[in-house]
């Protein structure tokens, strides 16, 4: 709540400061914060079927949404598509949840057939970023059993900080020519102008940034695009731009967050590894286009954030062993740590 409260003031500080329109930020905290109160509530009643049907709306808003809607800017590399590829990313570690949470049999296959068909149902409507988005997503899942949980999520952050990293390097024409040829080649290049722009307006304005909402009236190539939307389509670099670099730290503060609240989940280490790994996947995502833009998508985040960290009021409800198989052991004192002497002593 503080970490969200600091976002939603830190936006309405500096759209006084210069004149922004703080809207949209203020929008996505609200959907972030009910998104996950209800992950909570639904996870903690319903620990299996609540993460299967968020993942069958995720897919069936993808499918339908109007950011499907066909024109230049669906077909932009992750323009609209960013938020088809987010919404088939977070519903594919919606899927692998449930599978992970519900005991080995038919049920846990039946959800497993599901994480694997919204994958294969990525490949088949594209873009190309949602199809390899939702494979890496169900790749992490698989390797979710054995592997421990903290140096899981710290791979997780490593990645997502990498690519970032990369954002910013391509912004800044830090990176050697022949790869900045290659990204710029996918990227498409007003994509790349649009972050050298936000680069530039962020170091221009370090403190404050240039308000929020005012990136589009202030970018040179988004002035002379016809169907600019008047965003850098990069998170980190918006927020640079935008609200300078506390806005910045802020976002990234958030993220963190997310990864230590699923360090202290008293679920199945899968459970909490396969949520990791699709808000990774969304992290990416909106490093390189605009996801974040889109309220179902930061809904629909904070509602796997809930899901993935809800104590179940039902005992049992979850697979047998699933945590004690991955040989990690939550840190003492911690209600993860409860929770994990609690299922040895129920398979002893």
């Amino acid at each position: 709540m503080v970490l969200l409260g600091g976002c939603a003031a830190w936006a309405l500080v500096t759209a006084a400061a210069h004149g922004g329109r703080p809207e949209g930020v203020l929008l996505a905290v609200l959907a972030v914060a009910a998104g996950y109160a209800a992950g909570r509530i639904c996870g903690a009643l319903l620990p299996v079927a609540a993460p299967a049907a968020g993942a069958a709306a995720g897919v069936c808003l993808a499918l339908t949404g109007p950011h499907l809607a066909p024109g230049p800017a669906h077909a932009a590399p992750l323009g609209r598509t960013g938020a088809t590829a987010a919404l088939l990313a977070l519903s594919v570690g919606a899927a692998c949840c449930a599978a992970w949470a519900a005991r080995p049999g038919t049920t846990r296959r039946v959800l497993c057939l599901m994480a694997a068909g919204i994958a294969a149902a990525a490949a088949a409507v594209g873009p190309v970023a949602g199809c390899v988005a939702c494979l890496g997503v169900l790749l992490c899942s698989l390797a979710a059993a054995r592997t421990r949980r903290a140096p899981g999520l710290a791979g997780l952050a490593v990645a997502a900080a990498a690519v970032a990293g990369t954002a910013w390097a391509v912004a800044g024409d830090a990176l050697p020519e022949g790869l900045t040829a290659c990204l710029e080649g996918q990227l498409t290049r007003q994509r790349v102008l649009l972050w050298q722009d936000a680069a530039a307006l962020a170091r221009g304005n370090p403190g404050l940034g240039v308000g929020p909402g005012r990136f589009g009236g202030l970018s040179p190539t988004a002035a002379r695009s016809l169907l600019s939307d008047g965003k850098p389509h990069s998170a980190p670099l918006q927020q640079a731009a935008e609200q300078g670099v506390v806005g910045l730290v802020l976002l990234a503060a958030v993220f963190g967050w997310v990864l230590y609240a699923l360090w202290r989940s008293t679920r199945p280490t899968p459970v909490a590894l396969s949520a990791a790994a699709a808000l990774t996947a969304l992290a990416a995502l909106a490093s390189a286009g605009n996801a974040l833009s889109f309220t179902t998508v930061t809904a629909g985040a904070g509602l796997l954030a809930g899901f993935a960290t809800a104590r179940p009021l039902a005992d049992g409800t979850e697979g047998a062993g699933d945590t004690g198989t991955t040989g990690d052991t939550p840190p003492e004192g911690t209600a993860a740590a409860r929770g994990h002497a609690w299922e040895t002593a129920q398979d002893r």
